[in-house]
């Protein structure tokens, strides 16, 4: 069988979807293949332990300065609505993972609760913890299942609303995604 053909994506790449669908693997992955500089917005906006986050304007600001910081190329990941407008204008390439729920939530429940377990260090000093796991209202388990219909709205109404000259590659499976990263190159210059 011959080998797929290259499919140039970037030199700026935002990957979007919701919480659980690979994006910060993704992210790693496109980003160390492709030679550029990976950027989680979760690690940007949880910036201080305790889960005391950037205010929206400090965050902004922050994302702005990383943009500028890096004009020739980037592979960022995040859903924050509050920065779309700075990233998606900018963008070459939009991913945006829309995995089956039941893949994304599996994913997400395994990942949550192995971190809470291990009280793993995410971002800054930010830990998922059993109790924020079980008993919150913020736990990531509930979140997973009340954000996802809310999520992919907000994603298709600013891919539709944002003015972009980004391409958009929907992906909708893991095998797409795997495909995805054997694929992907950077475009001649």
């Amino acid at each position: 069988m011959p080998a797929a053909p290259p499919l140039p994506v970037g030199p700026r790449i935002a990957i979007y979807g919701p919480s659980g669908s690979g994006k910060s693997t993704l992210a790693r992955t496109l980003a160390e293949k492709l030679g550029l500089p990976c950027i989680e917005l979760d690690s940007i906006f949880h910036a201080h332990p305790n889960w005391l986050d950037l205010t929206t304007h400090g965050f902004r600001d922050r994302v702005r300065e990383i943009l500028e910081a890096n004009p020739a190329g980037w592979v960022i990941d995040g859903n924050y609505d509050h920065v779309r407008d700075l990233i998606l204008t900018q963008a070459d390439t939009v991913i945006w993972l829309r995995l089956p729920f039941w893949t994304v939530y599996s994913r997400l429940a395994w990942r949550t609760i192995s971190r809470s377990f291990q009280n793993a260090e995410l971002w800054n000093g930010n830990r998922e913890t059993l109790r924020q796991t079980f008993l919150s209202k913020d736990s990531m388990l509930l979140w997973g299942i009340t954000a996802w219909k809310r999520g992919i709205r907000k994603t298709a109404v600013a891919l539709a609303e944002t003015p972009h000259h980004a391409r958009v590659l929907t992906l909708r499976n893991p095998r797409s995604v795997a495909r995805l990263i054997e694929r992907a190159t950077l475009p001649r210059k």
